[in-house]
């Protein structure tokens, strides 16, 4: 049983969602201006394409079987609602398979490329949740990706969720501090960003 004063420091965790890690991974600057500087967001073609594709898609898993996942049976729950006031995080799961061989958080993603380590750490985040939500250890997730429809299998070790974990507690210093961080060193990304507008010191 907790005592007050751990009840207490749960109570004043800073709530932070599951795609906050992706973002801060990617660059801590787009978290910085969803959470301490709130700013218009620009729509991206990308983002409408990525909807649209992950509605068409749920029509298509449902009738799928689960030979791309290489499990042999299991049960398909979309969209799942999950949240955990002991790491003050929350988040919106697009697929859960639950099988003999345990639970599977599938993360779908709009992209062209492999996965990127940015969308590893969205996959912990959840296996987090999904592990204190059920009790059941997630050591395996999968990255859905669209428009190919490719599934890669993505290993969530311990060392990831212990990253992850790290992380949110980075995340939320930077929100306490409130002062902007760095940007990411890779200005690649900058070109499509929905906050390039707001980076002087990049543009």
């Amino acid at each position: 049983m907790l005592d007050t004063d751990e009840t207490t420091a749960l109570d004043n965790l800073i709530p932070l969602r599951v795609t906050d890690l992706k973002e801060y991974e990617y660059c801590p600057r787009v978290v910085f201006y969803n959470t301490v500087m709130p700013v218009e967001r620009k729509t991206t073609l990308k983002m409408e394409r990525g909807k649209d594709e992950e509605f068409r898609l749920d029509a298509l898993e449902k009738r799928r079987s689960l030979k791309r996942y290489e499990l042999a049976s299991g049960k398909r729950s979309f969209h799942v609602w999950l949240e955990s006031k002991r790491l003050g995080l929350t988040g919106k799961l697009d697929l859960l398979i639950s099988s003999p061989r345990g639970y599977f958080p599938v993360d779908f993603k709009y992209s062209q490329s492999r996965p990127h380590r940015n969308y590893a750490f969205q996959l912990a985040g959840y296996a987090l949740l999904v592990e204190e939500a059920f009790g059941a250890k997630v050591e395996t997730g999968f990255i859905y990706l669209l428009p190919a429809q490719e599934v890669v299998a993505v290993e969530v070790t311990p060392r990831l969720k212990e990253e992850a974990v790290e992380r949110l507690a980075a995340i939320r210093d930077m929100i306490k501090d409130g002062i902007l961080p760095p940007p990411t060193p890779f200005r690649n990304r900058c070109e499509d960003c929905e906050f390039r507008n707001y980076c002087g010191d990049v543009f």
